[in-house]
């Protein structure tokens, strides 16, 4: 988190730097508005995110703080785990879990401490659920070494429905 407290902060400064010291024109002047107003929202976003408090149960996963949603394993409709990559050789960057059930949704990126047990909680829940999975999501539960039931599993792990 430090190291996006950090970017928020540099490039905040700067620009709200530019425009309180330069006489931009009223182009430069929007732009570097709309700059302030972006980094300003991320260090928002960044502090929101902070101060959430992660919970996983045996019967769901709920997110305190400013931010609060809850969802039960029993009601989960959606799983998807994204890979971002910060370099072209994709050797470098972060993974985003967000999980849905009605009208929660909770999002989660791999920098949060037992990431990689929460998915796989989450990959059991979405396959007790039989939800289908997008392909990006299924190779990215490979690359954490969480291996996808498949079809024919989902009868054992949901109590006999095949």
């Amino acid at each position: 988190m430090v190291g996006d407290y950090l970017r928020a902060v540099a490039g905040f400064v700067p620009v709200t730097a530019i425009l309180a010291i330069a006489a931009p024109g009223p182009a430069a002047t929007g732009i570097l508005v709309a700059l302030a107003a972006l980094f300003a929202l991320f260090g928002l976003r960044t502090g929101l995110r902070h101060a959430a408090q992660i919970e996983a149960t045996e019967t769901g996963l709920a997110a305190s703080g400013p931010l609060s949603a809850a969802i039960r394993w029993a009601e989960l409709d959606r799983m998807k785990l994204a890979y971002y990559s910060t370099r072209r050789d994709r050797r470098d960057g972060w993974m985003q879990l967000e999980l849905r059930a009605g009208a929660s949704t909770i999002r989660l990126d791999s920098r949060i401490a037992g990431f990689a047990e929460l998915v796989e909680r989450a990959a059991l829940a979405a396959a007790a659920r039989e939800l289908e999975l997008s392909a990006a999501t299924i190779a990215n539960l490979a690359a954490l070494g969480i291996e996808t039931p498949v079809l024919s599993d989902f009868g054992e792990m949901a109590g006999g429905r095949a």
